[in-house]
């Protein structure tokens, strides 16, 4: 038979596809212990004992840590601070492990370092906690806000008296909170570096981290060390989604450990322990109303957005309340808006960024507004749109909230959307289709998404045989950054990617960045490659010989990228199952510098925003419980529930950045959840406003139609 040649879609996959990957699970070091965390069964409580006596004396074990011996003082050392996006009012200061008292179930308490996993868990079983219960402040139970925020805005020359409003529509949106449920979960290798003749003691670090640079401060003011005495590898990582991008009681716990004990130090953790004391995503209650004038233009927004964070405060905890409150109304003119919001802490797991962070929640409550409305006045919801985009000719375009849209043509997407879908066509077979019976609906939804902001940095080297290295400060996931890094300097110089080598995720080895989030990697370390590159084809040209070195940080405006996104589903009037029958998706990501890439982004995004919708909720009981522990109890999307995409990409650049790129990997998250609530609130409206919420499972859609909801 003739051979067939293999052509890989990104240089990763060779690696990763034969099963060469190195995950930091796959690092190996001679003598490494072992390390398993023993956790808190309740939400809340005072931690009156620890018993350590019979895991201190199980076979195998080394050392049995709690806060009051992981460090040398035995004084607490504190998770690093929030990012004040927003001005923090209350910041709870929370030990690496648990010391007087409890704050969630899974928060870690003792610590079994031994010379195998197996051991340690056999020790961690016999650690006695004696913790008197305390009750647990739930989600929204009227707790202290550890941050706020307002938007008031009034456009006096458009905003007409209240007696001109025709309508008002009023929506409540529960968002439940989700795991992000990354194939590789979280886990640590700390390994010791003995003292030399040149060098002090140091820890060299493996861990699956999206901000390298961040960890590796955040580690060294852990240990009261310089950074130089910290490095910080990640290499291949099994997914992120945000919830990577801070380091988390049990990063520092190991680091500690290590340093105690001067010998390296392995932590895995299980699945189980990503439900309970893992990163969760959204968490928030939403309020809005929409009032609509007599010729059909939005007069006011009101929105109250309330926020869970959980117990403690990661990094960027914050980031998801700032993001909804300043996106709203998103790509939409309105006379008057009023924008106020919360995040308070509850006794559960800690909420971060996930997917999206915030520019859903802005999404699903402004787009259900703007179909509402639409019902309401009997109106068709494109056209209400239309006479309510922000227009391209007014770009840039300055928000009632102080953002400023650099470039795009809203109208452009929904045209287009609706054109790829048939939109007229389709709603007269869905007339059809009820007539007969059926039960179906069409929702659309249009997005705005913020895509980072700020520097990145990049060192270009263009070595004597011709070849390049690029090193960069912003890490991968699994985006593919290899590839598309290689591309971007190879157009730069000339050259071709085969002649480009990439390094990242190594602080030893790479410049300083901020990290692979908030959709910024392309745009702005991208840019930084290509500003480096730039230097190097200017010296070239004047007649530099190579070798030539070259780098520095680019500093970006933020861009912004937006879509429409429709959505047809249908609801089996016996059972209450839904089907996703079709999904049209118009997208502007600026200059898509690997077509195939941001495809894989869009859909990928697509495929978790789809999760979100239909089938994801993490649930607390009121015991402060986590009663969805597992994947027999939470429900995730499988290959058989992706339905038919159709996704056009067009271009209109970003003036604020070399590439004139804007981000792609949150997209799917912001604009198909809420398409899928339009399209499943349009299927039931015969039967009047049913107040749908995620979840949208067959059990919701059934009782909605018996009139049970």
């Amino acid at each position: 038979m003739p051979s067939t040649t293999f052509t890989p879609l990104r240089r990763e996959d060779p690696t990763l596809l034969t099963g060469r990957g190195v995950f930091t699970g796959d690092v190996m070091t001679p003598g490494c212990l072992h390390a398993v965390f023993v956790r808190s069964p309740m939400p809340h409580g005072r931690v009156r004992a620890i018993d350590t006596q019979g895991a201190e004396g199980a076979p195998g074990v080394v050392a049995v840590l709690t806060a009051a011996t992981l460090s040398p003082s035995g004084q607490a050392v504190y998770l690093p601070p929030p990012n004040p996006l927003l001005p923090i009012t209350h910041a709870p200061q929370m030990d690496v492990l648990a010391r007087d008292v409890v704050f969630y179930v899974g928060q870690p308490v003792a610590l079994v370092v031994a010379r195998s996993l197996a051991e340690a868990q056999h020790a961690a079983q016999k650690v006695q906690l004696d913790i008197e219960p305390l009750a647990p402040v739930l989600a929204f139970a009227g707790t202290e806000s550890v941050t706020q925020v307002s938007h008031p805005f009034e456009d006096a020359a458009r905003f007409q008296p209240a007696a001109t409003t025709s309508i008002t529509c009023e929506v409540e949106l529960d968002v439940p909170r989700v795991l992000a449920l990354s194939m590789e979960p979280r886990g640590m290798l700390a390994q010791w570096v003995h003292a030399s003749d040149d060098s002090p003691e140091s820890l060299t670090v493996w861990l699956g981290t999206q901000s390298p640079s961040r960890a590796q401060a955040d580690i060294a003011a852990a240990l009261a060390w310089p950074e130089a005495r910290v490095r910080v590898i990640s290499g291949h990582v099994g997914g992120a989604f945000g919830a990577k991008s801070s380091v988390c009681p049990e990063d520092l716990a190991i680091v500690l450990a290590a340093r105690l004990l001067r010998a390296s130090v392995r932590w895995q953790s299980t699945r189980s322990e990503e439900f309970t004391s893992g990163m969760h995503g959204r968490g928030a209650r939403l309020k809005g109303s929409l009032s609509l004038s007599a010729d059909g233009r939005f007069d006011t927004l009101s929105a109250d957005l309330r926020f869970t964070v959980g117990a403690w405060l990661p990094f960027s905890a914050v980031a998801p309340l700032r993001n909804a409150a300043r996106i709203l109304p998103g790509p939409y003119r309105v006379a008057k808006l009023d924008v106020q919001g919360s995040a308070g802490l509850s006794h559960s797991a800690p909420v971060t960024i996930y997917r999206g962070a915030g520019r859903p929640e802005a999404a699903l409550l402004m787009e259900t507004l703007v179909e509402q409305t639409a019902r309401a006045a009997g109106m068709d919801p494109v056209e209400l749109r239309r006479r309510n985009l922000v227009p391209a000719s007014a770009m840039p375009y300055t928000t009632p909230t102080g953002e400023v849209f650099d470039s795009g043509d809203y109208l452009r997407a929904l045209t287009q959307a609706c054109e790829r879908f048939d939109y007229e066509r389709q709603r007269q077979l869905q007339a059809q289709r009820r007539a007969q019976g059926e039960v179906v609906g069409i929702g659309l939804a249009l997005y705005v998404e913020p895509c980072g902001t700020g520097w990145e940095s990049a060192h270009v080297d263009w070595h004597e045989d011709g070849t390049v290295t690029v090193a960069t400060g912003s890490p991968a996931q699994g985006q593919g950054h290899s590839t598309t890094y290689a591309r971007i300097a190879a157009q730069a110089l000339g050259l071709s990617p085969e002649a480009v080598t990439v390094i990242y995720g190594d602080t030893a080895l790479c410049p300083p960045g901020v990290g692979a989030l908030a959709s910024r990697s392309t745009a702005i370390a991208g840019s930084a490659i290509v500003q480096a590159c730039n230097e190097l084809k200017a010296r070239r040209a004047a007649g530099e010989a190579l070798p030539l070195s070259a780098g520095g940080r680019f500093t970006a405006a933020e861009s912004w990228s937006y879509g429409c996104v429709i959505a047809r589903m249908s609801v089996d009037r016996d059972t209450g199952r839904p089907t996703i029958e079709q999904i049209v998706w118009a997208d502007d990501a600026g200059h898509i510098v690997h077509p195939e890439l941001a495809k894989g982004q869009l859909i990928g995004g697509l495929a978790q925003g789809l999760g979100q919708a239909m089938f994801e909720k993490l649930v607390y009981d009121e015991a402060g419980q986590l009663i969805t522990g597992s994947l027999m109890d939470y429900a995730v999307p499988r290959a058989d529930d992706m339905p038919a995409i159709d996704i056009h990409s067009f271009a209109i650049p970003s003036p604020n950045n070399l590439l004139g790129a804007k981000g792609v990997g949150e997209a799917g998250c912001i604009g198909v959840p809420a398409a899928l609530m339009n399209a499943a609130r349009d299927a039931l409206s015969p039967l009047g406003e049913c107040p749908l919420q995620f979840p949208l499972t067959a059990e919701q859609f059934w009782r909605a139609m018996n009139g049970q909801v």
